[in-house]
């Protein structure tokens, strides 16, 4: 860790669009304070409640704001960042490779925008695949790192008020937004009577861009067997549970890291890791089947977690702002980034800036 003392009164700006990156951040900001840098936040967009923010962490405003503090590094767990944002800019995800694909077919995990210098990966199953574009693009570096994300998922959860003493199996059910891989619309009256028969204590938690309808009509059904909450921060839940249902949504990797079984509903990419049903009628009998563990199974999820994550030290997030530090004092030339003039217009315009 050859870069953390080099923090010290560095700029470091958290770039964020949607509520759940406060949770992806806040481990590594936690490591930023403690070494002695800065920390700012932007909020950019109407779908990133300001109200997460802790009353201890600071703000900017505007794009003026954050151009005059000139943050040295900026941090982005999205997909996009204006170039007109100061500094060198650090991928670090919003998720895992869940397999989505995008309208070309091709997995929109590793889908080069050109906003990016530097790339955090989080195991051996995205790293060589970055490295390769790295390679092909030169205009970008990578280093594995691990997810600043699941620090906590490695570290005692105190006080999680999603535990309680419910003897019954705690089954989470998770979905996408996506209309074509949300399990949202199409198990509706499958959970509706799981939520009847209590034979579960069932915890629900959508995407934040779920469509409102779905949410409307999964909390209604809100009882004693069944939970619907809305939060910033998943891990609390995870760790709360025994048994994930859910779709293609990049949430079950992290719950998999905890070495609990899966089962997923139409799955866009099953693989041995996951129990895929295609019928909801057949729901039930996978969740009893997964609930005892198969030694198979559980094989094939350790596995998989070595390979997407191998990291459970909780020092992710020192591995990311070490190679971030690194990144900003080496002389490794790097080829321009690509001017993507629409992309370009399209951020100002969400932004309202029309400056340089």
């Amino acid at each position: 860790m050859d870069y953390l003392t080099a923090t010290a009164n560095k700029k470091y700006l958290m770039y964020i669009s949607q509520n759940y990156s406060y949770a992806i951040l806040r481990p590594l900001q936690a490591q930023i304070l403690a070494h002695g840098g800065e920390v700012r936040w932007f909020l950019a967009g109407n779908e990133v409640n300001p109200d997460f923010l802790d009353d201890d962490e600071k703000r900017l405003n505007s794009i003026p704001a954050t151009q005059k503090w000139n943050p040295d590094l900026v941090f982005i767990p999205g997909n996009i960042v204006p170039s007109f944002i100061p500094g060198k800019k650090v991928a670090v995800f919003h998720g895992f490779n869940s397999g989505k694909l995008n309208r070309r077919g091709k997995e929109d995990h590793f889908n080069i925008r050109g906003c990016f210098d530097l790339y955090c990966t989080q195991g051996p199953n995205t790293t060589t695949k970055f490295k390769e574009l790295a390679r092909q693009y030169g205009f970008f570096k990578v280093v594995e790192t691990g997810w600043p994300t699941l620090d906590p998922l490695f570290s005692n959860t105190l006080n999680n008020p999603y535990v309680n003493n419910d003897p019954r199996p705690t089954l989470l059910i998770c979905s996408t937004f996506s209309r074509n891989l949300s399990l949202a619309p199409k198990l509706y009256e499958q959970i509706k009577q799981f939520s009847l028969q209590g034979k579960w204590r069932i915890l629900m938690q959508f995407h934040p861009k779920m469509p409102q309808e779905w949410v409307d009509k999964y909390k209604a059904l809100n009882n004693k067997n069944l939970t619907f909450i809305e939060t910033d921060n998943v891990i609390p839940i995870l760790k709360a549970a025994d048994i994930m249902l859910c779709d293609t949504s990049s949430v079950l990797l992290m719950f998999l890291l905890l070495r609990k079984p899966v089962v997923t509903f139409r799955n866009q990419k099953p693989q041995p890791h996951l129990i895929n049903v295609t019928e909801a009628d057949k729901i039930e009998a996978a969740i009893e089947h997964a609930l005892t563990r198969p030694k198979n199974l559980m094989q094939h999820i350790e596995n998989y977690c070595l390979d997407i994550h191998p990291y459970s030290d909780g020092k992710s997030s020192l591995r990311v702002l070490n190679a971030a530090n690194k990144f900003l004092h080496k002389s490794d030339k790097l080829k321009p980034k690509p001017i993507n003039i629409i992309r370009s217009f399209k951020m100002r315009k969400d932004l309202k800036y029309w400056g340089w």
